[in-house]
C-alpha cells in the first residue's frame, strides 16, 4: 500500500482514538526507516558523507559506523546506502547556562527553557542551527536557526554538517528510545549520555533533504485532516445540542428519532442525562387527567406510615420541616406534588464504622456482607468482586441499618456523593457510615422505587443535592439533609409510564453506545492494520561492531 492511499482512507479510521497523532507517528517511523521516499543510487552513500563530516568538523576521530564486528541488535532494517551511527558522534550537544528566571520581557532573542513556548531574553549565547530538547518534564522538542539562549536544563543539539530538519524529525521519531532511561521521581530528567549514546539511522545527505520535504508535506496534510476532523466534530456537537434542545422542548417520537440520527453523534452520557432530566420534569410522557391525583397518593402513604408506626412495625421519626414552595429548581406539571423524602419512607438511616464498634473484618464464610460507598454505583452495586465482610455481631450493634433487597443506598460523602443504587443482594447485610439506607413505604402505597431511583440519579436531583442548601462546608450529606430532600411525585400510574419510557430509551442509548464502541474499535483496528502494512519490516538483525575505542566516554561529542 502507498502512503497516499493510507491518507485517502482517513475518513474510515478518523474515529479511532488519536488518529491524527498516530498518522504523524507513522510518517516519522517511515521517514527514519527509509520507506518514505525512494533511494537514489546516484546519492553519495552515508558512509562517505560521515567521513566528510568528521574531517570538516575536525573531530580528530572517525564516527563509529555499524554494523562491524561486535554483536549489536539494531532496532530495524534500513536501506543499504544508510548507516547506523551513535547519535553523539555526529552532533555537538551543549546545555544552556542560565536560570529560568533570566527571561526578559520584550527581549530581542528567544530564550528556550523546558516550557513548550520560548520566552525572550536581551542577550544570546548561541548563534547556530539546533534541535532544542527539554532536559526534564515532558521532553518537548523545538528547532531554531539564529541567535538565542537556553536554560541550564535544556539541551542544544547541533547537527555537524547535515540537515537540521532531518535531525529534528529523527529525534522526534526516536524520542521514546532517548527517554527510556529517564531519571528522577517527581520530575524526570535526561543526562547527556541518554541523548548521545543511542544508535540512529543516518541516510545520504541528498536523501535527508527529500525526506524533510516529504515529512513537512505530510505533516501539513495531517494538520489539515485534524482541522477538518475538529470542524466536523464541532458541527456534530452543535447539531447534537440542537437535537437535545428540540427533544427537550417537544419530546415527540419524531424528535426522538432526530436525536438518534446517524448524521451526528450525541455522546451517550449526554443522552442519558437529557432523558432523566425530561423524565423527572414531567416532559417525557403525557399527563393523563384520569390518573389518580398525586394528593391521594401522598395521603395514602401518610396513612400507611401512621398505621405501621402505631403497630410498631416501623419506628416513629422526627417530623420534617414544612415544605417550601420554591424547593425545586424546576417547574413540575400541575398534576404532580412535592414531598420530603422522609414523608415517603419507612426508614432513612446509615451504618457505622466497624472500627468504632470494635468489630473485625473476617472471611466471607465467617461473617456478614458489609457494603461501603465504594460498592454504591449509579443504579447498581459495583466492585462485587471485592466485597468486605464483618463479624456477625455488627448486626446486633447496628440493627437499624440491616439491609433488605430493594432498599435504596445513597453515598453521603466524598467524590461519589449522591451516587444512588438499589440493593439487590441477599437480606442481612449492613453498611458503613458513608452510606444512607432509604427504605420506601410499599410501592402499592404510592411511590415506584424505580421512579425514585431515576430521580435521585438525574442531573436535576444531583444539582439540587449538591447545592448549598443541602451540602455542608465539607463534601458530605447528613441524614437530616437526606430526610429533607424534596422529591416530585407524579400520579402512580404516570410514575410507571415514566419508568417504562426511561428504560426503553436507556436501552436504545445502550444499543447506540455499543454501536459507537464497535465503530471506534473497527476504526482503531483498521488504523493498526494499515500502519502494520506500511511499517512491516524484517525482524531485528544481529550484526557486529567494535567498541568505540579512543573516544573517551562512548558517543560523547568533543567539547566546543
Amino acid at each position: 500500500m502507498k502512503l497516499e492511499t493510507f491518507f485517502e482512507k482517513f475518513d474510515q479510521f478518523a474515529d479511532a482514538p488519536d488518529a491524527a497523532a498516530k498518522m504523524r507517528e507513522l510518517v516519522l517511523q517511515l521517514a527514519v526507516r527509509g520507506e518514505l521516499v525512494p533511494q537514489n543510487p546516484q546519492d553519495e552513500p552515508a558512509a562517505k558523507a560521515i567521513e566528510k563530516i568528521v574531517a570538516l568538523n575536525g573531530l580528530g576521530r572517525a564516527a563509529k559506523l555499524f554494523p562491524e564486528e561486535e554483536s549489536i541488535e539494531l532496532p530495524f532494517a534500513v536501506p543499504v546506502s544508510w548507516k547506523w551511527v551513535r547519535f553523539g558522534d555526529l552532533v555537538r550537544i551543549r546545555t544552556g547556562k542560565l536560570d529560568a528566571n533570566a527571561a526578559v520581557e520584550g527581549g530581542a532573542y528567544p530564550f528556550f527553557t523546558c516550557s513548550k513556548t520560548p520566552s525572550q531574553i536581551a542577550t544570546y549565547s548561541f548563534d547556530t542551527s539546533a534541535v532544542i530538547l527539554a532536559g526534564n518534564g515532558d521532553f518537548n522538542l523545538k528547532s531554531y536557526s539564529g541567535k538565542f539562549d537556553a536554560y541550564q536544563r535544556t539541551y542544544v543539539i547541533e547537527p555537524l554538517g547535515w540537515e537540521l530538519g532531518f535531525c529534528f524529525w529523527l529525534v522526534s521519531a526516536q524520542i521514546k528510545r532517548i527517554t527510556d532511561n529517564q531519571r528522577g521521581s517527581a520530575i524526570p530528567y535526561l543526562r547527556l549520555g541518554d541523548i548521545a549514546d543511542p544508535l540512529v539511522p543516518f541516510p545520504p545527505l541528498a536523501e535527508q533533504k527529500r525526506i524533510v520535504a516529504k515529512v513537512d508535506e505530510l505533516m501539513a496534510l495531517c494538520d489539515r485532516l485534524e482541522a477538518q476532523q475538529k470542524e466536523r466534530e464541532e458541527k456534530h456537537a452543535a447539531l447534537a445540542r440542537a437535537s437535545l434542545a428540540r427533544f427537550a422542548e417537544a419530546p415527540t417520537s419524531a424528535n426522538l428519532d432526530f436525536i438518534f440520527h446517524p448524521s451526528h453523534d450525541i455522546p451517550p452520557d449526554d443522552l442519558r442525562k437529557s432523558i432523566l432530566t425530561l423524565a423527572v420534569q414531567g416532559k417525557l410522557v403525557p399527563q393523563d387527567p384520569t390518573d389518580e391525583p398525586a394528593e391521594e397518593v401522598l395521603a395514602r402513604i401518610a396513612a400507611t406510615k401512621l398505621r405501621l408506626q402505631k403497630t410498631g412495625e416501623i419506628g416513629k421519626e422526627k417530623p420534617v420541616e414544612p415544605l417550601q414552595t420554591d424547593s425545586l429548581p424546576f417547574e413540575a406539571p400541575d398534576s404532580w406534588r412535592l414531598a420530603k423524602l422522609a414523608e415517603l419512607t419507612e426508614l432513612i438511616t446509615k451504618g457505622s464504622s466497624p472500627k468504632w464498634q470494635g468489630i473485625a473484618y473476617v472471611p466471607e464464610s465467617e461473617g456478614i456482607l458489609f457494603i461501603t460507598s465504594e460498592n454504591v454505583g449509579n443504579y447498581v452495586l459495583r466492585k462485587l468482586d471485592d466485597l468486605k465482610y464483618v463479624s456477625k455481631g455488627f448486626n446486633e450493634i447496628e440493627p437499624r441499618s440491616i439491609l433488605k433487597r430493594g432498599d435504596i443506598l445513597m453515598n453521603l460523602v466524598g467524590a461519589s456523593i449522591g451516587r444512588t443504587a438499589v440493593y439487590d443482594l441477599h437480606d442481612g447485610a449492613n453498611i458503613n457510615q458513608a452510606v444512607a439506607l432509604i427504605r420506601l413505604v410499599r410501592e402499592t402505597d404510592g411511590v415506584c422505587p424505580r421512579f425514585l431511583l431515576h430521580y435521585l440519579n438525574s442531573p436535576s436531583a444531583i444539582d439540587y443535592m449538591l447545592s448549598s442548601r443541602v451540602v455542608n462546608a465539607q463534601p458530605n450529606i447528613s441524614l437530616t439533609d437526606a430526610r429533607e430532600f424534596v422529591v416530585p411525585i407524579p400520579p402512580l400510574a404516570e410514575q410507571r409510564r415514566i419508568v417504562a419510557k426511561v428504560e426503553q430509551l436507556m436501552a436504545l442509548v445502550g444499543e447506540l453506545e455499543t454501536q459507537l464502541t464497535a465503530s471506534r474499535a473497527a476504526a482503531a483496528n483498521l488504523l493498526s492494520a494499515l500502519v502494520a502494512e506500511l511499517t512491516g519490516t524484517p525482524n531485528n538483525r544481529k550484526i557486529s561492531a567494535q567498541p568505540n575505542k579512543g573516544t573517551g566516554r562512548r558517543g560523547r561529542p568533543p567539547k566546543s
